[in-house]
Order: C-alpha cells, then structure tokens, then sequence
C-alpha cells in the first residue's frame, strides 16, 4: 500500500513469518516457566521510496 500513496512512502520490511514463530516460540517458553528470555533480532529491509 505504501507505493500507492503520494509520494511513495519509505518502509521498512520485516519478516512477518520469522516474526510470528518468534513470538509463538517465545510464549511457549513464558509458559513452561521461563525465567528469563533473550531479546530477538530479525533481519529487516529498508524500502527507499520518494517520502526519504
């Protein structure tokens, strides 16, 4: 949608797959009694479009 508008707004692009099983994985450990969880970093893309 983002390249529909005018101008063309930037974005950034996440994994919303990886970002689901992330979270589903995490709730999983929260729920077995995990004392402590790592932070999660996914890989994200820039979109430059005309709104930069």
């Amino acid at each position: 949608m983002a390249i529909a508008t005018h101008p063309p707004l930037t974005t950034v692009r996440q994994p919303l797959g990886d970002v689901a099983r992330e979270t589903v994985r995490l709730l999983l450990a929260l729920i077995d009694g995990a004392g402590h969880l790592d932070p999660v970093t996914l890989p994200t893309e820039l979109i430059v479009r005309d709104s930069a």
